[in-house]
């Protein structure tokens, strides 16, 4: 094993809870906006500093040349499009966030959507050795189930080291060390469990994020993916209130909670 890669085994990290970040938002061009309106004699001022609202009426009026006309807030109006079910309106406005602390089995089922962009935390060139780990909360609230779960885990991880220290040895034919790693690392992930941490990058748009929020909010969804949707949730309505609020947080017992909206598929 090459002595870039000895690692101390460190205790088990277990994560329980989600985290997200909102790390990239649109802004607007004011001038390229009022250069537009002059050229065509037009008038109009939002009411609203958020980027993506902005372009979200402004999108929605150009169909119509409906500035100056009308609704006159952001919010009546983005209200009038989602009521109508408008929803393309609203692919104008793009998020950026960083979700950390989630399994590979969510993002299995996160990147079914298709809409999203993602950049996620490679196997092959991360060392995994020292990984945490994603524990659900029905196995972590029974002393029985826990162990059992950590046990696993645990053969795991030592299965890993094992095997990554393994194929090294065999790929020693290999000059270049960082080639020699990602080889060992692509082979030795195969026994790693879908409860490994990782780390995803996601762009989407405000159309594309309703439908997160409503399919993998709801009551039915995975409880780890509908963490992360009502998490999502809880920053949209924060940033973007003429947008999402229309969605509540439905109680389902302890601190569980859906998300619901009298809008749905738009």
């Amino acid at each position: 094993m090459e002595a870039t890669d000895v690692t101390q085994a460190k205790a088990l990290g277990i994560v329980r809870e989600p985290k997200v970040f909102l790390v990239g938002r649109q802004t607007v061009d004011t001038a390229a906006v009022d250069r537009f309106l002059s050229e065509h004699e037009a008038s109009w001022q939002t009411d609203t500093e958020v980027g993506a609202e902005v372009l979200a009426e402004m999108a929605g009026r150009v169909c119509y040349m409906s500035y100056g006309k009308g609704r006159k807030t952001n919010r009546e109006f983005l209200q009038h499009i989602i009521d109508v079910g408008h929803g393309s309106v609203l692919e104008h406005g793009v998020w950026s966030f960083l979700i950390t602390g989630v399994s590979r089995s969510f993002t299995h089922e996160l990147i079914r959507h298709r809409h999203f962009s993602y950049s996620q935390l490679s196997q092959r060139y991360v060392n995994e050795s020292d990984s945490d780990f994603i524990e659900p909360d029905i196995i972590a609230e029974d002393p029985t189930l826990h162990a059992v779960w950590c046990e696993a885990v645990e053969a795991t991880r030592r299965a890993y080291d094992r095997l990554v220290e393994g194929l090294q040895a065999r790929y020693a034919h290999i000059p270049e060390a960082t080639l020699r790693r990602k080889l060992a690392r692509q082979a030795a992930r195969s026994v790693l469990p879908n409860a490994t941490e990782t780390k995803i990058f996601v762009t989407g748009n405000a159309r594309a994020l309703r439908h997160f929020i409503e399919l993998r909010g709801g009551e039915h969804a995975d409880i780890e993916i509908r963490k992360v949707a009502v998490a999502v949730l809880r920053i949209m309505q924060r940033e973007a209130p003429s947008i999402f609020s229309d969605y509540t947080l439905v109680p389902l017992g302890g601190s569980d909670v859906a998300t619901r909206t009298d809008h749905p598929k738009v």
